[in-house]
C-alpha cells in the first residue's frame, strides 16, 4: 500500500530510522511522497531518490561520521582561530564534505535537482533567519527567492536543513534576497503538517517517524542556571509548534522512537550505539504497525 512519510530531525539519532524503515518495507508499505527536517531530510531525500531500506542501511553502515567534521584549514595551524570562525562565520565546521557526500549518493540514482524527482514527492524544511520564516523546499523557492526548482540541488537543500546552528556554518540563498539559512528544526523539527491540503483531504495515509517520546510523555525540564535555560529555549523553539499540532490531530499516525543518552551532534558515536538505535527503531515500528489503523 502507498503511504506518505514524514521524518523528524535528530542528528545522529536518525540511525533509528533504518530499523523502522526495514519494518515498514516488511509490512509492504511503500512511500509515495516524503518530507523531513534536518536528519529526517537526509532520509527523505534518499527515499525520494529511490533508495530501498537495505541500501540506506548499507550507505550509513559504510559511513564514518567524523569525515563530515571539516573545520577551515587555518584551525589546524592556529587551533584558537576556531572561535574567530564561530563568531564571524557562525559555525565551527563548513559542512562542505557533508553536502558533497549527499550529492554523490543522490547522483548514483541520477538525482541532482528537484526536477529529477516527481513534483511534490519531496519536501525539505529549512529556517530562513534573514526573513524570519520557515521555508519549504522546493515549494517556496520561486515565490520567495526567484529560483527555479530545476536549478536547485537537492544536496544543498538537505545540507541547509541539517545545518545545526553554531555546529555547521549556515548556508546562504542568493535570489531576490540574500538569506542566511539554518537547520529546519529550529522552527519545525517534525513537519507532519506539510502534506495537509487546503481541504484537509488526504490522498493516502500519512505515517510520521519522530525521534522522541509522545509530547504527553515528555518530562518537565529542570532549569537551574543560564545554560539550562539556553538549552530549554532552543528545545522549546524546536518542539512547541509541532507538539501542539501533534496533540490536536496526528498522534495516532506517528511512530515515536525515544532516543536516550545520544547527543544530536555526537559524530563519535560507536558502532554498538548505532546498532542499538537501529534496533530501537525496529522495535517501536513493529509495535506501532501491529495496531495502526490506516
Amino acid at each position: 500500500m502507498k503511504i506518505d512519510g514524514v521524518f523528524s530531525g535528530g542528528g545522529v539519532k536518525a540511525y533509528a530510522f533504518i530499523g523502522a524503515l526495514e519494518v515498514i518495507a516488511d509490512k509492504r508499505l511503500e512511500f509515495e511522497r516524503v518530507a523531513g527536517t534536518s536528519a529526517g531530510a537526509i532520509l527523505a531525500a534518499f527515499i525520494a531518490a529511490g533508495y530501498k531500506p537495505e541500501e540506506v542501511r548499507e550507505l550509513l553502515d559504510d559511513l564514518n561520521l567524523q569525515d563530515f567534521l571539516d573545520p577551515p584549514s587555518l584551525t589546524k595551524i592556529m587551533p584558537g582561530s576556531k572561535w574567530f570562525f564561530l563568531y564571524f562565520q557562525m559555525g565551527i565546521y563548513k559542512g562542505d564534505k557533508f553536502e558533497k557526500w549527499i550529492y554523490y549518493q543522490l547522483a548514483k540514482k541520477k538525482v541532482y535537482t528537484f526536477s529529477d524527482i516527481s513534483e511534490g514527492y519531496l519536501k525539505v524544511v529549512v529556517s530562513d533567519l534573514s526573513l524570519g520564516k520557515l521555508v519549504v523546499l522546493p515549494d517556496d523557492l520561486e515565490r520567495v527567492y526567484g529560483i527555479k526548482p530545476s536549478e536547485f540541488p537537492i544536496s544543498r537543500a538537505v545540507r541547509m536543513s541539517a545545518g545545526f546552528p553554531y555546529f555547521f556554518m549556515p548556508k546562504k540563498i542568493a535570489g531576490k534576497t540574500k538569506s542566511i539559512v539554518v537547520d529546519g528544526g529550529l522552527l519545525s523539527n517534525f513537519p507532519i503538517w506539510v502534506f495537509e491540503s487546503e481541504t484537509n483531504k488526504r490522498m493516502r495515509p500519512i505515517l510520521g517517524l519522530k525521534l522522541s517520546d509522545s509530547p504527553q510523555q515528555n518530562s518537565p525540564k529542570q532549569i537551574k542556571n543560564a545554560l539550562d535555560m539556553l538549552h530549554a529555549l532552543f528545545s522549546t523553539m524546536k518542539q512547541a509548534h509541532d507538539a501542539r499540532y501533534i496533540a490536536k490531530s496526528e498522534k495516532s499516525n506517528i511512530i515515536f522512537i525515544p532516543v536516550e543518552n545520544v547527543q544530536t551532534t555526537d559524530f563519535m558515536i560507536s558502532n554498538d550505539e548505532k546498532q542499538k538505535l537501529i534496533e530501537s527503531g525496529r522495535d517501536k515500528a513493529e509495535k506501532f504497525l501491529k495496531q495502526w489503523s490506516y
